[in-house]
């Protein structure tokens, strides 16, 4: 069964997050919303999203660092920056930090929708169908249930091991910072914590061989690739 196209909105506006929340839940998204910027991340680093709405002033972490820490993770999830602002500067800093449009408030919700509709079109996420199995080579990865598996193969993957999972492979064949992947899921990146990370990494690989094709490299000075 085709899922509902997955809409982070991260707004402080409490009228205007829970408005806009609403609209795009009657106009048949899944829509998550969280009030800050920090918050935002910390459900973004979890959860599988299409779009990301994105508020540029806010309390806590702004829109703008916001989207940095996204696109350290994901350099392909579409972002829309909302502004109260029609400064030139905001609007080139929001396509220099990955932004990929922007919607000055007060916006009219059939515009926003449209502008939303315009970005899965072009990113070709509205043609494809959404499940909660991801395939990786020949695995089948459930980040919800934390299991990966291949014919006669099953491991329940511990929350670590399923986050770092989900993060390499949102930047498949592309490289993932080792300190961006270290903040998104242990909060520091720390030598201690760059040590677990290995641990992790070491147990990925170990599953990942059943599929002699996947590959998971080290980036000298940078971080980690997955091959598939």
């Amino acid at each position: 069964m085709e899922k509902k196209i997955k809409i982070l909105l991260i707004e402080d506006d409490e009228n205007l997050g829970s408005t806009t929340s609403d609209y795009l839940a009657a106009k048949g998204f899944d829509c998550h919303w969280e009030q800050n910027g920090e918050l935002g991340y910390k459900t973004f680093v979890k959860n599988q999203f299409d779009v990301v709405i994105l508020d540029v002033m806010m309390p806590v972490k702004d829109g703008f660092s916001t989207a940095n820490d996204i696109r350290g993770i994901d350099k392909e999830v579409p972002i829309i920056f909302l502004t109260a602002k029609s400064m030139k500067e905001d609007t080139l800093k929001g396509f220099e930090v990955g932004g990929d449009d922007y919607i000055t408030k007060p916006f009219n919700m059939e515009e926003l929708v449209a502008r939303v509709n315009a970005i899965l079109k072009r990113s070709k996420i509205v043609s494809e169908s959404h499940y909660d199995d991801i395939e990786i080579g020949e695995f089948t990865f459930n980040p919800k249930k934390q299991i990966l598996s291949k014919d006669d193969f099953s491991v329940n993957l511990t929350t670590k091991e399923s986050d770092l999972l989900t993060l390499l492979f949102k930047n498949k064949n592309d490289i993932l910072e080792r300190n961006h992947a270290l903040k998104a899921i242990w909060g520091d990146d720390n030598y201690f914590n760059g040590r677990s990370m290995d641990v992790y990494i070491a147990k990925l690989r170990k599953y990942l061989k059943h599929d002699r094709k996947i590959e998971i490299i080290n980036v000298h000075g940078r971080g980690f690739k997955l091959l598939i």
